[in-house]
Formats: structure tokens, sequence, C-alpha cells
């Protein structure tokens, strides 16, 4: 029968955390969100030597096409389902994107 020495564990008590007043971060409000109804690769324009269908500051119409989505060789455009304006685009061009993941906000 070995010695096996016995294990000590020490009574350490940690310093007490300093409790500092959480302050919650401020809501931001980015408007209504167009989040991508499948999954594939995001194109911001129609071809890579034209502009893109939008950018942040334009004024959209319900309707209008806000980018294009490659799923399976499948070209599929992505309207505006708001009127209002870009204010914020999620992903870049070429980008592979998943199912719900934020594309644009509309405010």
């Amino acid at each position: 029968q070995a010695n096996v020495p016995a294990i000590v564990q020490e009574n350490v008590n940690p310093a007490p955390m300093q409790n500092a007043p959480e302050t919650p971060l401020p809501a931001v409000d980015e408007g209504h969100i167009i989040k991508s109804p499948m999954v594939g690769i995001f194109y911001s324009s129609p071809s890579p030597d034209t502009p893109g269908f939008v950018e942040i500051g334009q004024t959209v119409e319900k309707g209008d096409v806000l980018c294009i989505i490659e799923a399976m060789k499948i070209m599929n455009q992505i309207e505006a389902d708001v009127t209002g304006v870009v204010s914020k685009v999620y992903v870049e061009n070429g980008e592979p994107i998943e199912y719900g993941q934020p594309l644009f906000a509309i405010k």
C-alpha cells in the first residue's frame, strides 16, 4: 500500500467585489430591421461593375430592391417591406449570410 499524500485545501477568502452600479447601455433604435429570408451569398448590386441597389441615407419605398441573395445558383431579389431611410447595412458585398441575419435597418 503506497503512501498517498493527503490533499490539503486551504480556506481562501477572496476579497469582496466592489459593488459598482450597473449602468445599462442606452437602447439604440436602429429602426425596422430587414432580415435574410434564406441562407446564401449577399450581393449589394446586380453586377460587380454597377452601383449598389441602396446606400446608407437613401430613401426607399416599400417594394424597392435592396439586395440580391444567391441561394443554390438562384438570384433572389430582397425588397424593402417598409418605406423609410436606410440607416445601416449590416453585411458586406459577397459575404455569406444565414437565415434570419440582419441585413438592413430602415428608419
